[in-house]
């Protein structure tokens, strides 16, 4: 027995461990042969796993908090989004390598679309990153500033679905510009992005102060995109009042 526990540990089989002598009086109470006994100790660990598995990828794709999608009020959504959150969730836009853009006024509930698509990618196995764009552009500045550029430009272009949040928010100089544009370039037509805004595309000019350069970013990442229309009320401020009207405050 002593052997046996050594070897699961060496395999790492922490789950059958852990259960296989509770699996061993159920299997022998029901009846159960060796292989549905077997059956049950793979399984139980095959789920752990997964769970473990599960939580890693959530925790690697940093996302600042937990938003899912079940816990939007639906109708409270700008329409447009309402009409197209059906197919999004498919995710058949991330195994086409497709980008959605969430384009609308602040607190009409962009970045919980977002982060929830993020979360239902990561429990169909993809690999997600989170970032606000100010946070990418500063974390880009610094790895050109350190040579380690190639790495980070490298990992961004291997992710399933990358989200950049906030885009137009802050202003950057010409280097943020060129660098955000050189790594989205990376993922055009192979992987998928989504990004929420609060400016139209003909403002983007603002934040890529190159003509061209906007053109040419705009034009790839609306190429087959899902462009989400999130203008409406604030979703933020109707919470709020349904919260001040029950009481709260």
């Amino acid at each position: 027995m002593h052997d046996i526990l050594e070897l699961m540990g060496k395999l790492r089989l922490s789950t059958i461990k852990d259960t296989y002598e509770q699996e061993a009086e159920k299997a022998t109470s029901n009846g159960a042969s060796y292989q549905e006994y077997l059956y049950n100790l793979l399984l139980a660990e095959a789920d752990a796993k997964q769970g473990m598995q599960l939580k890693a990828r959530i925790k690697s794709a940093n996302f600042p908090q937990k938003k899912y999608l079940d816990d939007l009020v639906f109708s409270c959504l700008p329409p447009d989004a309402q009409k197209k959150l059906k197919t999004l969730k498919t995710l058949d836009f991330v195994c086409r390598g497709q980008n959605v853009i969430l384009a609308g006024n602040p607190g009409t509930g962009k970045t919980h679309i977002a982060i929830g698509l993020g979360i239902l990618a990561c429990l169909e196995g993809f690999k997600v990153w989170y970032a606000t764009v100010p946070t990418f552009v500063t974390m880009l500045k610094e790895s050109a500033s350190n040579r380690t550029l190639r790495q980070i430009e490298n990992r961004f272009a291997n992710y399933d679905l990358v989200i950049l949040d906030e885009l137009g928010y802050i202003s950057f100089d010409k280097e943020g510009a060129e660098l955000l544009f050189t790594n989205l370039s990376l993922r055009a037509g192979l992987k998928s992005t989504i990004i929420t805004t609060n400016l139209s595309f003909d403002d983007w000019k603002s934040i890529f102060t190159d003509p061209v350069m906007t053109a040419a970013i705009t034009d790839r990442l609306t190429h087959k995109a899902y462009l989400v229309n999130m203008h409406g009320d604030s979703y933020r401020l109707r919470e709020t009042q349904n919260w001040i009207d029950t009481g709260n405050i």
